[in-house]
């Protein structure tokens, strides 16, 4: 049998403990357990929450960072597309010939030769490769001009040449003072050449033209190809003027075989 026991409001937690019922005592433990869960549930969502507002932020910063990445990169693409398309060229050789001046005036200034202080900063490696390029004998790109034919030519014989110092003291000896011409000195017409630079000459040339005459040969001829010229000369001429001017002629050909030309 259970016994009530009034209590005051100010009775201390001691006497609650030992005057309360006990089934009063479960009820409070009850809510008070009942209290903490529902403490640490909104504590755990309110920590949830955060976490998701945190991320959302950090979203929202880089999806901001890369709008202006973006940006950045199309103004840069737009400044590009409008330069030249030969300027990163420019550019290097620019830069390049800039540093050339500043090392220029540095040696300049501590009195060294430029091109030894160059020469001494190449590696071996880049010597090598261009000595390489150097002792090429005379390429040949194939016919672009009689300008290119010509100096190719040029370079041919003059690597053909060599130089007889005997002959050049003779010469300086039988010339004497007019060996080295002024302005006042005439030497037109008094210089001979010896027997074996004639022979040279002759068999360069003879070599020149047995060259020639390889490549001297003629084009098959096509029967079945259209007459359009009256000899040689004149076919010549037309396919010149085809292979230049045919892809821009050739509606107006066929618009004069149909006969619907205007």
């Amino acid at each position: 049998m259970t016994t009530c026991i009034s209590v005051h409001c100010v009775t201390s937690d001691i006497q609650s403990e030992y005057f309360l019922p006990a089934s009063s005592k479960m009820a409070s433990c009850f809510e008070v357990s009942a209290s903490v869960s529902d403490e640490q549930t909104e504590s755990a969502a309110s920590q949830k929450r955060e976490e998701r507002l945190r991320k959302f932020r950090e979203l929202h910063l880089k999806r901001n960072e890369a709008r202006n990445l973006n940006h950045k990169e199309v103004v840069e693409e737009d400044k590009r597309l409008k330069l030249p398309t030969n300027w990163e060229a420019k550019k290097a050789r620019l830069e390049w010939e800039l540093m050339t001046d500043e090392k220029k005036k540095e040696c300049a200034a501590k009195g060294e030769d430029y091109d030894r202080v160059k020469l001494l900063e190449i590696g071996a490696e880049d010597a090598e490769r261009w000595e390489r390029k150097k002792k090429k004998k005379n390429p040949d790109p194939g016919f672009s001009g009689y300008a290119e034919a010509q100096l190719r030519q040029y370079q041919r014989l003059t690597k053909q040449i060599k130089p007889d110092m005997d002959g050049y003291e003779r010469q300086r000896e039988q010339c004497g003072e007019d060996f080295h011409p002024t302005s006042n000195s005439l030497i037109h017409g008094t210089h001979v050449p010896s027997k074996e630079g004639i022979d040279r000459m002759v068999e360069d040339v003879e070599k020149q033209i047995e060259k020639r005459a390889k490549y001297s040969r003629r084009r098959a001829y096509n029967d079945d190809a259209d007459i359009d010229y009256i000899n040689e000369r004149n076919a010549k001429f037309n396919k010149k003027a085809e292979r230049f001017y045919g892809k821009y002629t050739a509606e107006i050909k066929q618009n004069l075989e149909r006969g619907t030309a205007v």
